[in-house]
């Protein structure tokens, strides 16, 4: 059990430790709301992209590809989506209930999810988790634009809708990643290398922000925050996981769907329910209120599912 406990710590406490030290250099001043932001466009629009092409693309998709992990991953993120979308008619504010929806499914696989799968099972982990966030990304925000037009009771043009897919770096990132590892293309070493050090980047400053933007007067919310947190962070994973075992994943590959189904809601929903409508506070308090509690509750999973011997 001890060693359990000590795995599960040795994973999440140096993440946790990086959050904080985001939300300590904030408070005394070294770092700002203007660092914060440009430094999750810098993530968002280049080193992560960076990431997901260089791991993608030096993959042998037709010998590595996780079908089962990405099929199960995909069956459980578009039931997450109905099963909320109606739940979300019992709440009286139609403005909170996009809100709900996206808060509670739209996890930070990007950031958290990928850095607390290396940090689990180490550099092999990186292809498998860079795969299942390629299939992800465009359905899961197909998905949330849909769910917040649609609470809006606003009809989304299919053009913006085209636009708001095609034109997301970590789109073309993968649909590029994806051409190159299928077709017998050879990248010079310069941009390999470069793209590596890009890379490097990408998940310290990510969590450097993530602590940066917590905002500690965001949890005076309604019971729907905590209903919201609580799917995102413990309902939904519990599912995934205990499926993806039914259903014969193991190891690496059943601890990497626990991981990004287990990440807190995705800093990327606050900017898109300001954009499209909706209880815009509402989002951020879900977003700070997952990403503390996630740590526990990683922790906490992580532990029990080597205590199994899941993972």
């Amino acid at each position: 059990m001890f060693e359990s406990l000590h795995y599960a710590l040795q994973v999440t406490l140096p993440i946790s430790l990086i959050i904080g030290i985001g939300i300590l250099l904030k408070r005394i001043g070294w770092i700002d709301d203007a660092f914060a932001k440009s430094g999750s466009d810098l993530v968002f629009n280049l080193t992560l992209p960076c990431l997901l092409f260089v791991n993608i693309s030096t993959t042998d998709l037709t010998t590595h590809f996780p079908t089962l992990l990405i099929v199960l991953a995909g069956s459980v993120m578009t039931a997450s989506f109905l099963v909320f979308h109606f739940l979300a008619y019992g709440i009286a504010n139609k403005q909170a209930r996009g809100a709900f929806v996206q808060g509670a499914c739209r996890g930070n696989m990007a950031i958290i999810g990928l850095a607390l799968s290396v940090s689990a099972f180490g550099e092999s982990a990186l292809s498998v988790a860079s795969m299942y966030l390629a299939a992800m990304v465009i359905p899961l925000n197909l998905f949330c634009i849909l769910t917040l037009y649609y609470h809006q009771e606003k009809t989304p043009e299919s053009m913006e809708v085209a636009r708001s897919i095609l034109t997301n770096p970590l789109a073309i990132a993968i649909t590029l990643a994806l051409v190159v590892a299928l077709l017998p293309v050879r990248i010079p070493s310069l941009i390999t290398e470069t793209g590596n050090y890009l890379a490097r980047m990408t998940l310290p400053l990510a969590l450097l922000c993530v602590g940066a933007t917590i905002r500690w007067e965001e949890f005076r919310a309604s019971s729907i925050l905590y209903w919201a947190i609580c799917s995102k962070i413990i309902f939904i994973p519990l599912i995934a996981t205990v499926v993806g075992f039914y259903f014969g994943l193991r190891d690496e590959q059943l601890g990497v769907l626990f991981m990004m189904t287990a990440a807190p809601t995705a800093a990327a929903a606050y900017p898109m329910v300001r954009s499209i409508g909706g209880d815009y506070h509402l989002t951020a308090a879900i977003i700070a209120g997952s990403t503390l509690m996630s740590i526990i509750s990683s922790t906490i999973g992580l532990f029990v599912l080597r205590y199994l011997q899941w993972v």
